[in-house]
């Protein structure tokens, strides 16, 4: 008989998660992931690049993100996991680029929570009051971290709520432009001018507008980590991935159109608030209805993202690829408090230093980077054939789509890039620092 002090019992597995998400929920998780506050903010900033015609830039960054889109169907089928993009990398090409990989998705969301920062401080709040964009940044990410440390139970609820009202406001803009080119106030014919002086000829201002119009697609990525708590991931995956984002393309798309037809685009370039002019231009409806709309968009997906970066940096820290010091918890709310200072602090630099438009492009291309590493990784996995029951797309996609990742790197502009850089380097060198780790460890 083996004795018990020399042959301990094996530790037992995690528990499961609960599978609870059908197809229809699933939809709408990514749906309301997408139609974030990213087009509130930026379809002036995608017309000063691409001209008039918004939804050229909209639709071409919609089929750039279905190409990446594909790919992540393909992998989270076959392997319905949490982990995402970090998971595929290490599977495919070790512990360093799986690192890599998760360090750009936590510098992501710090950028994204700071240009949505630098949104609420815009126009839409000045409908209300006017205050220094400086002192609104302080106050507003101050808020949200208080929020954050407070527990995330009410937030899901409030999510489906905020995505209600969201999806309510963009409607409300397309019928408010449909109803300003009826009654002869529009111009139809903007939606065919594209290009402008500094962006030169019309493929480079659609390239240039499509990069900040990729910002408006991105969150899809994010429901790989509810994999696990869905009944059939392998059928319900694809039908929700690929039909939220569709839906939302069709939206932004429509939204666009309108915003562009119905006001000048110099003065859509121009505006903070672009999605407010059009209220303006349309009058009979109060502005601060609509402000009130865009103002829970922003702060709805930057507290989301705020509470998905400081989970991440507390997870990495569990795992020993942080400092240990950003795992430390409050004793009663138990959540992480040190990683939302800290990824709060950060987002806080960055807003009070850069604007929404090099914000988005900076949060761009870290995700072009994530993207890349999963395209390529779904490349790498398809030597393994241990599952065969999973969505299998095209070899071509996921080439297509590190291609695409590519060209839109290549329109990024240089200071964006100096930027990005930065983080980069930071995230290689821990990179490196953590594969050895692993390597000892083993």
């Amino acid at each position: 008989m083996k004795d018990p002090r020399t042959s301990p019992e094996p530790a037992k597995a995690p528990a499961p998660l609960k599978k609870a998400l059908t197809t229809p929920l699933l939809y709408f998780f990514i749906l309301g992931d997408v139609l974030g506050a990213g087009v509130y903010v930026l379809v002036g900033q995608v017309a000063a690049d691409a001209g008039g015609a918004v939804w050229v830039p909209l639709l071409v960054a919609l089929c750039l993100a279905l190409l990446t889109a594909t790919s992540y169907a393909e992998l989270v089928t076959k392997y319905p996991r949490a982990g995402g993009a970090s998971h595929y990398a290490t599977l495919a090409f070790g512990p360093f680029a799986g690192f890599l990989a998760g360090f750009c998705m936590l510098a992501a969301g710090i950028v994204s929570v700071a240009a949505l920062a630098r949104g609420f401080g815009g126009d839409y709040l000045s409908e209300f009051i006017t205050l220094p964009v400086v002192l609104v940044t302080v106050v507003f990410l101050a808020v949200l971290a208080l929020l954050n440390a407070r527990g995330i139970s009410e937030s899901t609820r409030a999510n489906a709520v905020a995505t209600v009202i969201e999806v309510s406001g963009l409607l409300l803009v397309a019928g408010l432009g449909v109803w300003i080119v009826v009654r002869g106030d529009g111009d139809v014919g903007r939606l065919t001018q594209l290009g402008t002086e500094s962006k030169g000829p019309a493929a480079a201002a659609v390239l240039s507008g499509a990069v900040l119009a990729y910002y408006s697609f991105v969150g899809f990525e994010t429901s790989v980590n509810v994999a696990e708590e869905t009944r059939d991931p392998r059928r319900s995956y694809p039908r929700a991935l690929f039909g939220a984002l569709v839906t939302a393309g069709a939206v932004y798309a429509l939204v666009g159109a309108a915003a562009a037809a119905a006001v000048p685009t110099r003065k859509l370039a121009l505006s903070s608030g672009p999605l407010l002019e059009v209220v303006h231009e349309a009058g009979g409806v109060p502005a601060e209805l609509f402000s009130a709309i865009a103002l829970v968009a922003v702060a709805n997906g930057a507290l989301l993202t705020g509470i998905m970066s400081s989970r991440l940096a507390y997870g990495m820290a569990r795992d020993g690829l942080l400092p240990r010091f950003l795992t430390k918890v409050l004793p009663r709310r138990r959540t992480p408090w040190a990683s939302i200072a800290v990824t709060t602090a950060l987002s806080l630099l960055l807003a009070l230093t850069g604007d929404v438009a090099t914000l988005a492009s900076t949060l761009v291309l870290l995700l072009l980077v994530v993207f890349f590493l999963v395209n390529t990784a779904a490349l790498v996995l398809r030597r393994d054939t241990s599952s065969q029951d999973h969505f299998a797309a095209p070899a071509v996609v996921p080439l297509l789509g590190a291609s695409s990742c590519v060209l839109l790197a290549t329109q990024i502009e240089r200071d964006v890039w100096l930027r990005g850089l930065v983080v980069l380097a930071v995230g290689a060198t821990l990179g490196v620092v953590a594969a050895l780790r692993v390597r000892r460890g083993r």
